[in-house]
């Protein structure tokens, strides 16, 4: 599947300090010569922390087990191949809430800076970092609940102050596979009663607090309140931004997608959550995600889907 907005090769810088990149205790960390740095669990994909000039713009749960015994409470988990519990009479009903993406240990493919997209002018201020999960790479359970061959690889690029994330999926089967794709940013705030998120303007939602009815946002900006768990369909702007304090603090840029949740679990429900730590974590952290939820994306065999993200943070 083609995309217009494909990302374009660059040439390496091979003057001035360049990115370093290092695996240890099963997790994959990479910095900048500016000190902006990203860290990626091998388990799950998950990205658990970003940092952009000092600041760290991804929040994790106190409580979030990271040995994978669990998925990480927190972070960017990747949801695939289905968007919360999966419907029934479907080829994913068979699977656990959120798919297996987020608790399968991926595979570190290797580091790049020879096509790093968007966010790169020289291979000196820009790595990407590749990681995959095939089908006979799942665990046995897994395997038996959905039996397609497929291929994800999960590119996380790092930039000066921005972070770009993009999942591929291939069918390599021989029959139609369908799927739901969604990146679960938790992102991390000073105060959420000070934060607005924009650009959501006129778009329709799913208001999962409200019994899954549908409504129209009306005002340009939300402010969270309460528990907000809310999904975007086919939102025709591009960017989502977070604001705090009236200035602008992340923009989230789908790319190849135009879905978004947005989500806070305010008191109840994260009192509610034995992971979720501290308690008061809520006023900390927005989750803005990307996705393709509304409905299924059907892959034919040999063919190839790619989206996700591209987040800029302001200092």
């Amino acid at each position: 599947m083609d995309r217009p907005n494909k990302p374009s090769a660059i040439s390496p810088s091979g003057t001035g300090p360049q990115p370093s990149v290092h695996s240890e205790q099963g997790r994959v960390i990479a910095s900048l010569p500016t000190g902006d740095s990203v860290e990626v669990l091998l388990y799950g994909a998950t990205v658990i922390s970003w940092k952009a000039n000092g600041r760290e713009n991804i929040w994790v749960s106190n409580a979030a087990k990271l040995d994978g015994s669990k998925p990480v409470r927190g972070g960017v988990p990747i949801v695939f191949p289905c968007f919360g519990p999966p419907p029934k009479n479907h080829a994913t009903s068979a699977l656990p809430q959120h798919g297996f993406a987020r608790n399968s240990t991926w595979v570190y493919l290797g580091k790049s800076s020879s096509e790093s997209g968007k966010l790169a002018s020289g291979g000196d201020d820009s790595v990407k970092l590749d990681f995959g999960l095939t089908s006979s790479e799942l665990s046995e359970d897994a395997k038996k609940a959905w039996g397609y061959d497929f291929s994800l690889v999960y590119s996380v690029t790092l930039a000066r102050d921005g972070l770009q994330t993009m999942l591929n999926v291939q069918n390599k089967g021989e029959k139609a596979l369908e799927f739901q794709m969604l990146l679960h940013t938790y992102f991390r705030i000073d105060d959420i009663s000070k934060v607005a998120i924009n650009g959501l303007g006129s778009a329709t939602y799913i208001d999962k607090v409200l019994n899954a009815t549908e409504h129209q946002q009306s005002t340009p900006s939300l402010q969270i309140t309460g528990e907000v768990d809310r999904v975007y369909a086919a939102i025709k702007q591009d960017t989502t931004s977070i604001t705090q304090d009236g200035k602008p603090r992340l923009d989230v840029t789908r790319d190849g997608i135009s879905d978004s949740v947005v989500w806070n679990p305010w008191i109840e429900k994260a009192k509610s959550m034995g992971d979720f730590e501290p308690k008061d974590g809520y006023k900390k952290m927005i989750c803005v995600e990307v996705g393709a939820v509304d409905g299924w994306t059907k892959l034919e065999a040999g063919e190839t889907f790619e989206g996700g993200m591209i987040v800029k943070s302001h200092a």
